[in-house]
């Protein structure tokens, strides 16, 4: 077998293969050691190969001893992450975990087949409920699914596989989020018992993220949303626009919601009593 021929089965298993895995299609120990001589492929330890450009999460996966998983898969996936600045690793349900320079992993244990590469998006799920809980995976839940990376069927396997608690979550879960951060905050306030329409358009004022009741907008800001002074010239305008029209605008960013919630919280309700005094 080629050196090239042998890259590229690797590259089709994810980067990264059992030595077991080339031989049984094949490859002889001569032809390994000729992809590797001709930098074809590299060595990580014995018995396992990568691809020279390996993803690097992938490869540290691999060091480690499994798959690339939870919050690291979905954020390569495009999916809404609360935290994936450390390396999820899937070593299934019994394998070992191994020393490798600067690691920082966080190791998953499950039911799971074993390998290296990426776990699916339904394993990620199931694993960031267990691992980040209630909020981290509402939102990567309600992201994946406006992104259409979910079907029916895979949302149901990820209700069966999670508790009774957090089947609820599923079910309370929509298709058309904006942004994990909408998620959270719509979250937060079906457990203050206040309900709130998602992404409605108002005449005059266009689509908000929310409205509470009939004279409240909240308007969330994400981490990368609404900086510079034209962005904050088309929020002033919208929300005199939405003055004009009788509602109160709340605008919320990412640090508030996660890290000042009492403030937002005070904020909601008190505009709620507000509107409740002002009609009598």
């Amino acid at each position: 077998m080629q050196p090239s021929e042998i890259a590229a089965r690797v590259a089709d298993s994810g980067g990264v293969v059992r030595t077991r895995q080339l031989r049984s299609v094949g490859a002889t120990r001569r032809d390994l050691r000729r992809a590797r001589d001709a930098e074809a492929v590299r060595s990580i330890r014995p018995g396992v190969f990568a691809t020279p450009d390996v993803d690097a999460q992938v490869l540290t996966a691999a060091e480690h001893g499994g798959m690339l998983c939870c919050a690291s898969v979905l954020e390569k996936l495009g999916v809404w992450t609360l935290d994936s600045s450390v390396v999820h690793v899937a070593l299934g349900a019994h394998g070992r975990q191994r020393a490798h320079p600067a690691c920082a992993c966080v190791a998953h244990w499950d039911d799971g087949p074993s390998g290296y590469g990426l776990v699916d998006i339904v394993r990620a799920l199931v694993q960031l409920a267990r691992c980040q809980g209630d909020e981290a995976f509402f939102a990567a839940f309600e992201s994946a699914w406006a992104l259409r990376l979910l079907t029916r069927r895979q949302r149901a396997s990820v209700r069966a596989q999670l508790d009774a608690r957090q089947r609820r979550l599923v079910d309370l879960a929509r298709g058309d989020a904006g942004s994990g951060l909408e998620s959270i905050l719509r979250l937060r306030l079906l457990r203050l018992g206040i309900a709130v329409r998602s992404q409605v358009v108002i005449d005059g004022v266009g689509r908000v993220d929310f409205v509470l009741g009939s004279g409240i907008i909240l308007e969330v800001d994400g981490r990368g949303n609404h900086d510079g002074a034209v962005m904050r010239h088309k929020d002033l305008v919208r929300d005199a626009n939405a003055a004009a029209r009788g509602y109160i605008t709340l605008r919320f960013d990412y640090a508030l919601v996660l890290y000042d919630w009492p403030l937002v919280e005070a904020a909601i309700l008190g505009a709620r009593a507000s509107l409740r005094r002002a009609r009598g």
